[in-house]
């Protein structure tokens, strides 16, 4: 974690910043499909992260798009900024060579994330081009996999 010292007695510690990045449909949590990716909304999505990155210690920022083209923008600008990431690419996941060269940008860890688990899903979504340039896949476990892949980047070592 990086230290600011403000004074010879004083030292202040800076929170990591982290990017939290959801592909597309995920702004329709709630609505879509609840009974596959549950009944939980986006905004309980971003107040859930933001809470666990406040408990432990990430400047933690939500954003969502359902274009692959921004998506990949701020790929890039976690790498050239050497941020961490979350990374739900959702429906990109399972075709996006773009995301996956994005990704495979990376300078700081970046754990993929997913609400369901895409292995007891259908055929397509088994494949992820994205699993293999990640530090981790945390997938399954709902709002949770986000509180989970936001402790897995707190426990890396920054720049890996």
């Amino acid at each position: 974690m990086p230290v600011t010292v403000v004074s010879a007695a004083t030292t202040t510690l800076s929170a990591v910043r982290v990017l939290v990045l959801n592909g597309p449909n995920l702004r329709r949590l709630g609505s879509r499909e609840p009974e596959v990716y549950g009944r939980e909304d986006y905004p309980a999505l971003v107040t859930a992260c933001e809470q666990v990155g406040k408990e432990l210690g990430l400047d933690v920022e939500v954003r969502q798009t359902d274009d692959e083209a921004e998506l990949v923008a701020w790929l890039h600008e976690a790498a050239g900024a050497r941020l961490p990431v979350v990374l739900n690419p959702a429906a990109f996941t399972h075709y996006s060579y773009a995301l996956r060269d994005a990704c495979a940008q990376r300078t700081a860890p970046l754990v993929e994330v997913h609400l369901t688990n895409p292995a007891t899903r259908e055929s397509f979504r088994h494949t992820s081009v994205v699993a293999g340039v990640a530090t981790g896949t945390v997938a399954g476990f709902g709002l949770r996999s986000y509180e989970l892949a936001l402790r897995a980047v707190a426990a890396q070592p920054s720049g890996t």
